[in-house]
């Protein structure tokens, strides 16, 4: 954490260019990109800065691009479903010392809702860690239309997202659709060569059969970006093998939000959506979207610096007495100040100890699975496509998995 104090003869002049910073970074405080706060005290300004990770963590960056035409229905029901899964598959990873944490960054593309002018192109949201937020978005992802430029929407990630440039980042792209690869006025091959040379692995899924994507230029794509050419049923349902440990598991998930304490003006946004999205997964419990959920909140990767006090101070390193005393919630409020430490210490003990709870009955869940799963054979979805494709490139970046 940086921390800058101007004193008050700039604060004429530099006033204006701070409150436009403020609100430029306003919209990624909460993804952990930057968060910059401006308080009064003494007359002069305080911004502090925090990093996306910490010193213990290492950054990993997975962008997604989804075709939201009106024949993917199918690929988005399973992108809500198992975002989590994901995102788990670093939970147990290394980088040297260091624990992988991932940002997600979103696009849909192909839809006619979109702008033409767009190449009817959104991006739903840069690169966070606000991972209820990415799920938030995906449930209000809908179809229509379209008309599918793959490549305008790997040139737009590539110049948009604010790619970390350290070569030991494991960076990638996800695109999915149906249609051919080479359509629009972006030249695809073009993109994925740009891709690569920045260090972004593009990794493509056709949805329909291996036959049509090789033809429509989908592996071409992937080769050119040293990605994997994969393809999925994108109407195929999530096979969700149930453990005896499941309930539980999710039990102990809604009790962790318990531990979690809203604080600034995004902190009641923040706690509300941590139970929508709970919501929202559990609704698709038969897919395990309720249990991988869970085991994303008792890891690394969740992160909610931005409204909640916990995070802000522990993962992010934010000092009690630098955040401005109207954005504290009551209950901290009414503590004496030297005592406020001690009450974010207890809940921040209570939550890992919940965490830890959830990691070991995930150990003996994994062992059941593992047998189950023999005997259900392969499965062409779109999390298995995923996991197989990020679990051998991240190694290529020395992150080691168990």
């Amino acid at each position: 954490m940086k921390a800058l104090t101007l004193p008050s003869f700039f604060r004429p002049a530099c006033l204006s260019l701070l409150s436009s910073v403020a609100l430029a970074t306003q919209a990624t405080a909460a993804e952990g990109t930057v968060t910059v706060t401006i308080t009064e005290k003494d007359k002069s300004q305080t911004i502090i800065e925090t990093k996306p990770v910490t010193d213990q963590e290492a950054l990993v960056q997975i962008a997604i691009l989804l075709d939201t035409s009106s024949s993917m229905n199918g690929l988005i029901e399973q992108a809500k479903t198992q975002l989590w899964k994901i995102v788990n598959e670093f939970n147990d990873a290394k980088q040297g010392d260091k624990t992988p944490v991932v940002q997600v960054a979103l696009y849909e593309y192909g839809n006619n809702g979109l702008s033409v002018g767009s190449n009817y192109i959104r991006q739903v949201l840069p690169f966070t860690r606000d991972l209820d937020k990415v799920s938030e978005q995906l449930f209000k992802l809908t179809t229509n239309g379209g008309d599918e430029y793959c490549g305008a929407v790997i040139r737009e990630a590539l110049d948009k997202l604010a790619w970390d440039k350290d070569g030991q980042v494991y960076k990638a792209i996800f695109i999915a659709g149906n249609e051919p690869f080479t359509q629009g006025p972006v030249n695809s091959q073009d993109a994925c060569k740009a891709a690569i040379q920045k260090g972004v692995v593009v990794n493509t899924i056709h949805c329909g059969n291996q036959g049509d994507g090789e033809n429509g230029g989908w592996r071409t794509g992937a080769a050119l970006a040293e990605g994997r050419f994969l393809t999925i049923d994108q109407d195929k349902a999530i096979v969700h093998i149930e453990a005896p440990q499941d309930k539980e598991i999710t039990q102990l998930s809604i009790e962790l939000n318990k531990t979690y304490i809203m604080y600034g003006k995004d902190g009641r946004r923040g706690a509300s959506n941590q139970v929508a999205q709970d919501s929202n997964a559990s609704f698709y419990e038969k897919a395990g979207a309720a249990v991988q959920r869970a085991l994303t909140k008792a890891n690394s990767s969740y992160s909610n610096g931005g409204w909640d006090l916990v995070d802000a101070n522990k993962k992010s390193g934010i000092k009690l007495d630098k955040i401005p005393e109207a954005d504290l919630p009551p209950e901290v409020k009414a503590l004496a100040p030297e005592k406020r430490q001690a009450y974010l210490d207890e809940k921040a003990a209570e939550r890992e100890k919940i965490q830890a709870q959830i990691n070991k009955l995930n150990e003996e869940r994994q062992k059941y699975v593992a047998e189950k799963a023999k005997e259900s054979g392969a499965n062409d979805t779109l999390d298995k496509a995923m996991v197989k494709a990020v679990r051998e490139q991240a190694a290529k970046k020395a992150i080691t998995f168990k």
